[in-house]
């Protein structure tokens, strides 16, 4: 089943996949998950703390968003990422795809890793934060609902 588009545009807007649900992002969306491992062999992953006034606000999971009609995932994952953060989104290596399918409606996180864990500022109204948090204490925040769900699977991604 297609989506059923409420607005149109550059792929902001709402849809509604198979479920009934509304999603953010006319030709689905797609979020950038960076990873990085210290000299400890610690593993890191980079979050975003969303604005209060965005949807599912004041949770924390990667940056993305919409996807434009001609780009593919990780173009707009690194789009989303670079407009919300000032994050080197040039100097990340691509390593997987996760694709959470709601029939009509997708959304697409694309894992990266970065050599290095610096500082990454918010860009932008989307951001309260970006923030590198320990995978082992990733349950600890207050986890956007779709990346909560999807987290099991990505753990162990890229």
């Amino acid at each position: 089943m297609s989506a059923l588009v409420l607005e149109s545009g550059d792929g902001d807007g709402w849809a509604f996949c198979a479920l009934g649900h509304r999603h953010w992002g006319l030709y689905g969306a797609s979020g950038l998950l960076v990873r990085h491992r210290d000299e400890n062999a610690d593993e890191w992953i980079l979050l975003q703390h969303r604005a209060d006034w965005s949807h599912h606000g004041g949770t924390w999971g990667v940056p993305g968003g919409a996807r434009q009609r001609v780009e593919t995932a990780e173009q707009a994952a690194r789009r989303e990422a670079a407009e919300e953060s000032d994050l080197d989104t040039d100097a990340l290596r691509t390593t997987d795809e996760f694709v959470d399918d709601h029939g009509g409606w997708s959304y697409t996180t694309v894992v990266a890793r970065s050599a290095v864990a610096i500082p990454v500022a918010a860009r932008g109204r989307e951001s309260c934060e970006l923030r590198w948090v320990p995978v082992d204490r990733i349950h600890e925040l207050d986890l956007h609902p779709g990346f909560a769900a999807s987290w099991p699977d990505l753990r162990m991604r890229g």
